[in-house]
């Protein structure tokens, strides 16, 4: 049987677990969400989802607390100018999986990010990403104790020092500071991703499924739409004051989406107020 490139780079990518990593989880009531989403395709007919939501939730809170939008390097914590935010791709039916990274998320609508991310996903499914392929074709010749160091190094240099390597398919910074997958769509409530060494973001999130969940409101039982967020963190980049930014912001946008146009306008009067440059 042929490994698939994605077995071969978690071979070479993994040992046993000696990082000290924070693993957190959100369950939200999500009705407002849904309905919010419905209203954009009907209004706009892009299939927006929950993970453009999430997306677009985290990237907001990685803007207000940007202590996580950012790399170390040579043990000194360097911040990036965008935030920049990677999602997962499941390719030939969940064998292997691609990247596709959404810059200036937070600045970004919602049906924005759909639109870039079914290009990019059509892209990679139909592959036309020359980038992936590239780097697919280069991991395929390798055996996976090549591989190792290689990953090792490739990722220090695009991703701590931010150096392009267009020969193996590499882009500087090629994660940006976060990346977010979903495994609701395969009926996984929740899970917890586990950090690519090579990657060297500090945030991971994962979605799980919407589900009936039950609550109490003014002493009746109601049952309710729920999704569970899971995150797993370098603590290296925050602590508990930082992380409970980021939980509240998630929440925020998530249990009230209409809170984006807010942001949206807000954006636009800063963008308006900055004098033009000479």
């Amino acid at each position: 049987m042929t490994m698939s490139t994605r077995r071969k780079l978690a071979i070479a990518s993994w040992s046993a677990p000696n990082e000290g990593n924070i693993y957190g989880k959100l369950t939200l009531e999500v009705g407002a969400a849904l309905a919010y989403l419905e209203q954009l395709r009907q209004t706009t007919g892009e299939k927006v989802t929950m993970t453009h939501l999430v997306g677009k939730a985290v990237a907001v809170a990685l803007a207000r607390e940007p202590s996580l939008n950012g790399r170390i390097r040579f043990g000194r914590f360097i911040p990036h100018p965008t935030v920049d935010v990677t999602f997962l791709v499941a390719l030939e039916g969940g064998k292997d999986l691609g990247k596709a990274k959404v810059q200036n998320l937070d600045r970004r609508s919602v049906v924005e990010v759909a639109r870039e991310l079914r290009e990019l996903a059509g892209r990679l499914h139909t592959g036309k990403d020359e980038a992936f392929e590239k780097a697919k074709g280069t991991l395929r010749l390798l055996p996976t104790w090549i591989i190792r160091p290689m990953l090792k190094v490739t990722g220090w240099l695009t991703a701590s020092l931010g150096l392009s390597l267009p020969a193996l398919g590499l882009e500087a910074y090629p994660f940006g500071s976060c990346i977010v997958t979903s495994v609701g769509m395969f009926g996984v409530d929740e899970g917890f991703v586990p950090p690519t060494p090579f990657a060297r973001v500090p945030l991971y999130v994962l979605i799980g499924a919407v589900r009936d969940g039950v609550a109490v409101r003014n002493g009746q039982v109601v049952v309710r739409p729920e999704l569970t967020l899971t995150a797993t963190i370098d603590h290296r980049f925050v602590d508990g004051f930082q992380i409970a930014v980021l939980a509240r912001t998630v929440r925020e946008i998530l249990e009230n989406p209409s809170s984006l146009e807010n942001l949206s306008s807000q954006e636009n009067l800063s963008s308006q107020e900055k004098p033009s440059s000479l």
